[in-house]
């Protein structure tokens, strides 16, 4: 069963082509894959029934990722890139070279096109990948046909069969002058590169010819050559048509959010994307501006030799820092290449806001369930205590503040009692409860739709006491009880009366849990800093000539015994010790050391 993340994910999923990329617990690349579509295919992994390998893969999948792509044709040429650069475990076919083939020129006086598995540093002209390997194939065929070099294997004295058909220049029985090889060649890289339009022109109107003439079986070998040529050669915004190392960032603005992409595009591939979500305040061309800059000063950052940009930045400001070309592209690949990038910056930003709502919508939704249980019209903020101590002493209690069903860390408040000497939950529940909603009758602040104390009957009851018959508030209060396991359990209203139950799947008991943990947590916390300090202090209360007051300054400074003993002596000074009283920490420390 996929994950409460997982699941929010999916659901924003777009109906879009792309590459995705499955990761483990670690965030660690495990998949990767294409789609024509990323809702159905992604949502795939996580709605039906999978057995072997697929069933393993998806049992090890913690999070996912996705880039959206112009076209079916580019997610699977983007694929082979990062199966390529991350060799994904489950990819095992791809990652062993037996992935898609590149169109090769080869390097020598005689050359030949052929299909190559990878790209070698041969110094051979390399076109590709191509994910559909039988149009390549096809377009190979057709190239031999139109632009042919050498298909033999060399002089033998006489025309081999492809030189007497005009698919071979003639290495078979004459010298071919290297010119011609290099207008051939000059064709065929101009074809593969896109420019197909006279080509795909002569093919239609032979086509149409053969169809009027009523040869339709030579129609159909012209029509499928045409398809081939189109899934072959079309160009792809993914790929770039030079090997300029560059960097591509755009970004998309809305509600006050920035999101940023950056492509890094290297051997004319898109090799890797990384993002960035987060809130301005300033003009968006300054803050990408800023943002460009502290980008490639990371350590370890590589700077590419061309960086593409949006126009609202700085170009003049960030190729003087960084040295290098900056652009703004107009039109042409590059500039598709930033659609795209907004593209994907957009798409991410819709994401994080969908989940925002999405998780808003949890969080209230699991505060009115609570409400509905307790039978409390509604519930905005819960107010939560709990307290600590050891063995009856150090008492301390802690609060704990849910808006909404998120906790506000800035309204979270500490007690140490006052009156109390002892382990007496009843007096120090009474004692803490009169002092925090004396204090907010008094200042007239807000009160808090719901109090939870963690405990059972004794806290409730003494918070009872003091909330209704001391200062006559209308507040409700209940208990947060646990199990035998020390684990979240129900709600108790009163004092005898039968718990509360919640639905321990449900998103209400999910939010009790966390309230319950959180406030444990925030009391032991602070019984701890307290315990630590108190035992500091009364060590250096030993050492000769530390009184209250000095304690409380070499406490405040250094906070720990073994700071205090490592302290330059000039500093020790200048919180107004003497030198025998430094003399007598330095040896009373150093002693406790060994």
């Amino acid at each position: 069963m996929a994950s409460q993340h997982i699941e929010q994910k999916l659901a924003l999923l777009p109906d879009l082509p792309g590459s995705y990329q499955m990761k483990d617990i670690n965030g660690k690349i495990i998949y990767v894959g294409k789609a024509k579509n990323l809702k159905n295919r992604v949502r795939s992994y996580f709605k039906s029934e999978h057995t072997g390998k697929t069933a393993e893969l998806v049992k090890n999948i913690a999070d996912f990722d996705y880039i959206v792509t112009s076209s079916e044709k580019e997610s699977l040429l983007l694929e082979v890139t990062l199966i390529q650069k991350y060799q994904p475990y489950y990819n095992i076919r791809l990652k062993r070279g037996t992935g898609y083939p590149y169109i090769k020129i080869t390097n020598e006086r005689d050359p030949q096109i052929m299909l190559a598995s990878d790209v070698k540093k041969d110094g051979a002209h390399y076109f590709g990948p191509y994910p559909n390997v039988y149009a390549a194939e096809e377009t190979v065929h057709f190239l031999q046909k139109v632009y042919p070099l050498r298909r033999c294997n060399g002089y033998q004295g006489r025309p081999c069969l492809y030189a007497n058909m005009g698919q071979c220049l003639g290495a078979c029985y004459r010298e071919v002058p290297e010119a011609e090889y290099a207008d051939q060649i000059k064709h065929i890289q101009s074809f593969l590169n896109g420019d197909t339009k006279a080509v795909v022109k002569q093919l239609q109107e032979r086509m149409t010819t053969a169809s009027e003439n009523l040869e339709f079986e030579r129609a159909a070998d012209l029509r499928d050559q045409l398809k081939f040529i189109r899934a072959t050669v079309e160009k792809q915004k993914i790929i770039s048509n030079d090997g300029t190392p560059r960097d591509l960032i755009n970004f998309y603005l809305d509600k006050g959010w920035l999101s940023v992409q950056v492509f890094f595009i290297r051997q004319s591939r898109l090799m890797k994307r990384e993002k960035r979500v987060f809130a301005i305040v300033d003009d968006v061309g300054e803050e990408l501006t800023t943002f460009i800059l502290q980008f490639y000063n990371r350590k370890n950052a590589i700077l590419p030799k061309e960086l593409l940009v949006p126009a609202n930045v700085d170009k003049k400001m960030i190729a003087e820092v960084l040295g290098i070309a900056v652009k703004t592209p107009q039109r042409g690949e590059k500039k598709a290449l930033m659609d795209l990038a907004e593209k994907n910056a957009k798409i991410e930003l819709d994401e994080k806001f969908r989940l925002m709502e999405m998780n808003e919508q949890k969080t209230s939704g699991a505060m009115q369930e609570i409400a509905d249980a307790l039978g409390i019209p509604e519930i905005h903020r819960i107010e939560a205590f709990d307290h600590s101590h050891t063995s009856g002493e150090e008492m301390v209690s802690a609060m704990v503040v849910f808006e909404d069903g998120v906790p506000n860390k800035k309204l979270y408040r500490k007690y140490k009692t006052k009156s109390v000497a002892h382990a007496d939950e009843r007096a120090e529940t009474m004692e803490v409860i009169r002092r925090r909603y004396t204090r907010l009758l008094k200042e007239n602040a807000e009160l808090p739709d719901l109090v939870l104390m963690d405990g059972g009957e004794i806290q409730l009851n003494a918070a009872k006491e003091v909330i209704e018959d001391e200062l006559g508030l209308d507040l409700p209060v209940a208990a947060m009880v646990k199990n035998d396991h020390h684990k979240t359990a129900d709600l108790l209203k009163e004092e005898g009366s039968p718990h509360v139950h919640l639905d321990p799947k449900s998103q209400g008991f999910f939010l009790l849990q966390r309230i319950q943990d959180e406030v444990h947590r925030f009391a032991i916390t602070f019984h701890r800093q307290l315990r630590s300090k108190n035992s500091l202090a009364s060590k250096l209360d030993e050492i000769s000539g530390v009184g209250p007051k000095t304690r409380q300054k070499l406490l405040t400074k250094y906070g720990s015994l073994k700071k205090i003993g490592n302290a330059p002596d000039d500093e020790l000074k200048a919180l107004g010790l003497s030198e025998k009283v430094i003399q007598n920490i330095k040896i009373s420390l150093q002693a406790r050391q060994d």
